[in-house]
């Protein structure tokens, strides 16, 4: 029988829960929230959780082709992008939808079944593998990149069930709770696919039942997150993933704060490594787009390409998400033919 005993945490993770309960507290004394500006920034967000989400899976959609797919369907044709990848946007959102609606009705995490996990991931697999859609796998899998072994299709029943009790038994911080739900989940690997998303599916689930916002584990995030999952599996160390998940609650809890307070929100969502932090000169980012010089250098003065700043002998630098700002400019003008005033509108 799998022991679903709790695991212990340094004093640093107790610090960052009470600051993360005190910012709730913060939170709650604003709520109810201007309903535009949550509508503004849970629409965000819902586009960013699925983005990230499934791009840590291997979906190459971009953050604006995710957008375009989530607003118009199927009906949104990304050429060069697979059915599968905008089917996978469109089952997330509908996910997140689900989990939304449980929040309201569930009193506690205490309540959430097998069935209601059955029930996310029916979802997220639908018109993509209805087989196993909802259905516990009957076949060994691996994740990529771990050395771990996954439990025996036979196990899978009994230790879903050990979890299910698990968590109608626990009683500790949400986040906490979240946190342990998401990696207890991953180690059983219950389906043939879709357990990543089920799983950060899950752990949003039970902070929105608790009244907290979605932590969203960005893509930008993916290899660290990947690495700390595998070192917590392999070497039984859940501090980095408890500070992991802690952070990203911390993230959108300043988020709702400052928006509610006139202060910038979007800044500092979405984390940078030391990679993504780099600046790029207008040659590097050519290079990194397969465009020219001169087209940037256009789309600069038309201003649909962003100039990070300046050095002191007048070279422009570029943030590293221009790269993605720089392609979606050429599909446009390639696919849909769109015009530079088109396009600014678009990107707007």
């Amino acid at each position: 029988m799998t022991n679903h005993r709790a695991i212990p945490y340094t004093c640093n993770i107790e610090d960052l829960l009470k600051r993360l309960a005190a910012k709730k507290e913060q939170l709650d004394k604003l709520r109810p929230l201007p309903k535009e500006l949550e509508q503004s920034l849970d629409s965000w967000l819902g586009v960013e959780f699925t983005y990230s989400s499934n791009a840590i899976e291997g979906n190459i959609l971009t953050r604006i082709e995710t957008a375009e797919v989530l607003e118009r369907g199927v009906a949104a044709v990304i050429k060069g992008k697979q059915l599968k990848d905008q089917l996978e946007a469109l089952n997330h959102a509908k996910a997140l939808e689900f989990i939304k609606t449980q929040s309201r009705i569930l009193k506690s995490h205490q309540y959430i079944t097998e069935e209601k996990i059955k029930a996310i991931h029916k979802i997220i697999l639908a018109g993509i593998n209805d087989e196993w859609a909802g259905k516990y796998r009957e076949t060994e899998v691996f994740i990529r990149g771990f050395n771990v072994d996954l439990p025996q299709p036979k196990k899978v029943p009994y230790m879903m069930a050990e979890f299910e009790q698990w968590l109608q038994g626990i009683e500790e911080h949400a986040v906490r709770v979240a946190a342990d739900a998401h990696y207890k989940f991953v180690a059983i690997h219950p389906f043939v696919d879709g357990n990543g998303r089920t799983a950060r599916l899950l752990m949003n689930l039970i902070l929105l039942i608790h009244g907290y916002p979605m932590a969203i584990i960005h893509n930008e995030e993916r290899t660290q997150y990947l690495e700390i999952l595998n070192a917590a599996q392999t070497k039984g160390n859940l501090e980095p993933f408890y500070t992991m998940v802690a952070t990203a609650v911390e993230r959108m809890l300043d988020a709702y704060i400052n928006a509610v307070q006139g202060k910038p929100v979007l800044s500092n969502l979405i984390p940078t490594s030391p990679k993504t932090n780099k600046l790029l000169r207008i040659g590097e980012l050519a290079k990194e787009t397969g465009e020219t010089i001169h087209a940037i250098r256009h789309w600069v003065e038309k201003g649909l390409v962003e100039v990070a700043e300046h050095t002191g002998v007048g070279y422009q630098l570029f943030d590293r998400s221009m790269i993605e700002r720089v392609r979606e400019i050429r599909r446009l003008q390639k696919e849909e033919r769109l015009s530079i005033a088109e396009i600014k509108r678009r990107l707007a």
